[in-house]
């Protein structure tokens, strides 16, 4: 598996509103993004998913290692390419209001941790943390991807 196969993210992934528009662009290293344009008042919105039935979920992925807190630490196989996850879920009124994730992962393991939060049904937007703009999520495994065939440090 060459790094390629990996995505590479440093994000927090937020329940997407119904009020969230494209906005202008941004760019970086890896390239031009479109970004969303958010109202505050929208991001205190919660995910639809229980926070305690989100750790359930994360307990059955294989080398995750999850906190009551909602802190955990996902780990690639022995064998193969070598990478590592790590995350925070925020939780308001029971639900999962945003989940910080950083480092880097294959996209199929990706989906296996988006599931955990509900998805696909569950839409999502994803924050690039340093520069605190909202990615819609094809442009988000755009920029996942990008960073990743880059070698980019997480």
């Amino acid at each position: 598996m060459t790094h390629d196969a990996l995505y590479t993210f440093d994000v927090s992934i937020h329940a997407r509103p119904a009020e969230a528009e494209s906005a202008g662009t941004y760019r970086d290293a890896w390239g031009e993004w479109m970004t969303l344009d958010v109202p505050r008042a929208a991001l205190a919105t919660p995910l639809a998913v229980d926070f305690d039935v989100f750790l359930a979920r994360l307990a059955d992925l294989e080398r995750m290692y999850a906190e009551p807190d909602g802190s955990f630490v996902w780990t690639s196989p022995r064998e193969g390419l070598s990478w590592q996850v790590d995350g925070n879920a925020a939780e308001r009124a029971g639900r999962v209001l945003l989940v910080d994730l950083r480092g880097s992962c294959p996209p199929a393991d990706l989906d296996r941790l988006l599931v955990a939060l509900g998805w696909p049904d569950q839409r999502l937007m994803f924050e690039l943390l340093r520069p605190a703009v909202f990615l819609a999520e094809e442009t988000f495994r755009g920029h996942a991807r990008a960073r990743g065939s880059a070698g980019a440090a997480t």
